[in-house]
């Protein structure tokens, strides 16, 4: 555990997230276009179905896949995490109310 407010660890795990989570979005977002401009590389001579099989079946576009994947991956932990300190916030925040419920006995 890190000796930093809770609320210092929760501001730094969710910039981290929204890095992570806006690379995993941007090949999301750009997964279609990478196929379109891939199929055009290919020519108009080849028919547009043989093209996107091509493209699809590509070691490249596999390995873009996978790194798809890999970033949405890292930011979902990465939100885990973010939900993980604001679970420690909350058992921290109902000890203290406790604690002080019993001071009042």
């Amino acid at each position: 555990m890190s000796d930093k407010p809770l609320s210092e660890q929760y501001r730094l795990v969710a910039k981290e997230w929204v890095e992570a989570h806006s690379a995993a979005s941007l090949m999301e977002e750009t997964k279609s276009h990478t196929v379109a401009y891939r199929m055009s590389l290919l020519g108009n001579d080849v028919p547009v179905g043989r093209r996107e099989m091509e493209v699809k079946a590509s070691l490249e576009y596999r390995e873009y896949v996978r790194e798809m994947v890999a970033l949405r991956k890292q930011a979902d932990l990465l939100k885990v995490k973010l939900e993980w300190v604001r679970m420690r916030f909350q058992e921290w925040n109902s000890a203290e109310a406790s604690k002080r419920a019993e001071m009042k006995l």
